[in-house]
């Protein structure tokens, strides 16, 4: 890590749609995640308000009553492919699953990013939660939670091994000997594991920043220990408790010193949808619009998904049941949720109006002034390393953040006015990895 002032790191969690379910609503809002030019506004607009990451999730499943982004979606890989054509230094990263696809072609996929980014890319590593996916690779479910977390942890091994197979250098290109690789710098991997059995060496060389970054945003035990062992950035889930989110950030950087790193080689940012008005009243009256937009029906949907339990069948001014806390679903929101109702005694129909907002992430609002204040009491209290940002729709919400927020936190010396670098590593403070000779699995 550098030895530079320590700096509020923040990204954007795309959505075409807005975050909040209902904000494509809003009069002037994206109403689509589907198209070029929606994506490439948000995309400039990050790297405008010098933005460390673009990111946006994926699934493989399509469910109708779904959010309106998570319905109609851009494969991911080839989406941050363009963008990397029109823009210069924000990060880009997406999600790819590791139930589904194969070590090799991950690693190919994002060591191309990279170089077509120039060292500007990110690989959110995430397990599958949804059996209908399973059905759509010939399979009837879903393997259980922890075990599809122990393929998930080889998959990444195997990857940083494929991504270490080239030493720098390694593409000599020599016009007058007729040399082309030095082939001392280049190797097989030889993996014969659990899950995979992967000979290498890649076929591309090493990429910009030697290993594209690793996001992680798993929750549960298992999750957290895949983090602190392999990721260079989470992205925590937190319901605006200070109390909750101060116990999970300490405990995540103590998995980090365990694993021998540095607390602060893993940089943690909560997700936050910032309702920004001129004043207080006005951005919580700007929320309860967008809340008097739900609808029951998809929002009964959501919270089901998210808890990982099927609601519809009890009565929604009731209080919220007493679930099993394990969920073969992501258990990070279903947590966060679980014991936000609880605490807060809440109904059903709290429950489901919180969750439609922002899809169990935290909701806060008031002036540019009041949300910063609060962003700097967790960053300066040690409950977060940064942000990333959920608008509740594009590109107003968005626009108002980057004109309104950013400068304020410049102004308090907590976020940077430029740059430092052109890397998404060296936005994070991380140094360019270098290859590793690991040995292969037995």
């Amino acid at each position: 890590m550098s030895d530079r002032k320590r700096q509020m790191h923040l990204g954007v969690f795309v959505l075409g749609t807005g975050n909040h379910s209902a904000g494509w609503r809003t009069e002037g809002a994206f109403t689509t995640s589907c198209s070029f030019p929606v994506m490439k506004n948000i995309a400039q607009t990050a790297e405008r308000g010098k933005f460390d990451l673009f990111f946006i999730s994926d699934a493989v499943v399509m469910d109708p009553g779904d959010h309106p982004s998570f319905t109609n979606r851009f494969e991911p890989l080839t989406l941050l492919s363009a963008l990397s054509t029109v823009t210069s230094h924000v990060g880009l990263g997406a999600t790819v699953s590791t139930s589904f696809g194969e070590p090799y072609h991950v690693a190919r996929a994002f060591a191309s990013l990279d170089h077509l980014s120039n060292g500007r890319a990110g690989w959110n590593v995430v397990t599958s939660t949804h059996d209908k996916a399973a059905l759509n690779f010939s399979r009837q479910r879903l393997q259980e939670h922890d075990l599809r977390y122990e393929i998930a942890a080889e998959f990444v091994d195997v990857v940083r091994g494929l991504w270490d197979s080239w030493d720098d250098g390694a593409v000599v290109a020599d016009k007058t000997t007729g040399v082309y690789l030095d082939k001392t710098k280049i190797r097989t991997l030889d993996h014969k594991g659990r899950f995979f059995q992967v000979k290498g060496p890649l076929n591309i060389e090493r990429s910009p920043q030697g290993h594209p970054v690793i996001i992680q945003a798993g929750g549960s035990a298992p999750g957290q220990e895949l983090s602190a062992r392999s990721a260079d950035l989470v992205f925590s889930v937190v319901n605006g408790d200070k109390t909750s989110a101060k116990n999970a950030y300490d405990s995540l950087k103590q998995r980090v010193v365990k694993h021998g790193r540095a607390p602060d080689e893993l940089p943690i940012l909560p997700g936050v949808m910032p309702i920004i008005g001129e004043t207080d009243e006005q951005a919580k009256e700007q929320l309860a619009r967008l809340q008097s937009w739900l609808t029951p029906t998809n929002a009964l949907a959501l919270v089901s998904q998210r808890i990982g339990h099927d609601i519809s069948g009890y009565p929604l001014d009731g209080p919220v049941p007493e679930f099993p806390e394990k969920t073969e679903r992501g258990q990070a929101f279903s947590t966060a949720l679980l014991d936000m109702a609880r605490r807060e005694k809440m109904t059903l129909r709290d429950l489901y109006n919180v969750t439609a907002a922002a899809r169990g992430h935290w909701v806060t609002y008031g002036t540019p002034k009041r949300i910063a204040d609060t962003l700097e009491e967790w960053f300066t209290g040690g409950l977060a390393d940064g942000f990333v940002v959920m608008p509740a729709y594009f590109p107003g919400a968005f626009d108002d953040f980057v004109d309104k927020v950013v400068p304020e936190l410049q102004r308090r010396g907590l976020y940077r006015h430029e740059y430092a670098g052109t890397t998404l590593r060296s936005h994070l403070g991380l140094p360019r990895r270098d290859a590793v000779l690991r040995q292969a699995a037995s």
